[in-house]
């Protein structure tokens, strides 16, 4: 069911470091800035808090996971103080020796981290040499909107989408380190096939391809960060007369289709059907 009370959202452009300490005194900044603007949950990047494969990242025993530890903490620590939900990517160490996951933490207004996505589709290059993929979707409610994750590369995998589409999400957070700026061309696509806001986090060293943004249940861009390192923050209205179409005649048809008899023409016994070579 379509929620009916709007929804503030933060959606996060931030730097990557291999400093886990830098990265956190980030990512806390931008959640008190989130907070001062009325937003009810913010979204941050793939591997924004450990540390990214290969950029920076060219090994495991790199990352001090003690201090990776010490920075979610105060993340959560935070969001308990201000009231924020945070959705918050980093690498998630498994026991040794498995290589992590890439994970985003899901944090409640409550500081405490009530799911994880772990990225199922990981590229050749992490499932090589970096990390272990995961194997479940993952949703959440806020404020009655449902929530799905996904991460970068996934963005390739539309049956990930359809997914989320059947267990009833009304905003996929797609948290990203891109490659290309077509990227941003399947997010959008996304968005509009399924009738869903999606939240486009990506890192400041891709901000040359695009930046990151809100994209509403028809595919369009409705909210952009403002500069190479910021946030921005949307109202997801269901209510707007603009999304009208898309949540409540749009997104229903598309559902009911596959269980619609009238589409179910298989047995139809009509020689002027199945003769496809007449005229």
């Amino acid at each position: 069911m379509t929620p009916t009370i709007p929804f503030r959202l933060a959606t996060a452009q931030l730097p990557v470091s291999g400093d886990a300490h830098v990265n956190g005194r980030n990512v806390q900044a931008a959640m008190r800035e989130a907070a001062a603007g009325g937003a009810r949950l913010i979204h941050f990047p793939e591997g924004v808090l450990s540390g990214y494969v290969k950029h920076p990242i060219q090994d495991w025993a790199e990352v001090d996971w003690e201090i990776v530890r010490e920075e979610l903490e105060a993340v959560m620590a935070l969001a308990a103080d201000l009231k924020l939900w945070v959705v918050l990517g980093s690498a998630h160490p498994l026991t040794p020796p498995r290589w992590p996951h890439n994970s985003l933490y899901v944090i409640s207004d409550q500081g405490h981290v009530v799911t994880r996505y772990d990225k199922r589709i990981c590229s050749h290059t992490e499932v090589t040499r970096f990390y272990t993929p995961g194997h479940a979707p993952t949703v959440f409610e806020v404020d009655s909107f449902r929530f799905g994750c996904a991460i970068c590369i996934e963005v390739n995998f539309p049956a990930l989408f359809m997914e989320y589409d059947r267990l009833g999400v009304d905003v996929v957070l797609l948290s990203a380190y891109p490659v290309d700026s077509i990227f941003l061309v399947k997010a959008r696509s996304h968005a509009a096939i399924h009738n869903v806001w999606l939240s486009l986090s990506s890192v400041t060293e891709t901000d040359h391809l695009f930046r990151s943004a809100l994209i509403d249940p028809r595919g369009e861009v409705v909210a952009e960060v403002p500069g190479v390192q910021s946030l921005v923050i949307h109202t997801l209205d269901p209510g707007a007369p603009e999304l009208d179409i898309a949540l409540t005649k749009a997104r229903p048809w598309r559902a009911s289709v596959e269980g619609d008899p009238r589409y179910d023409t298989a047995g139809l016994n009509d020689p002027r059907s199945t003769d496809r070579t007449g005229v």
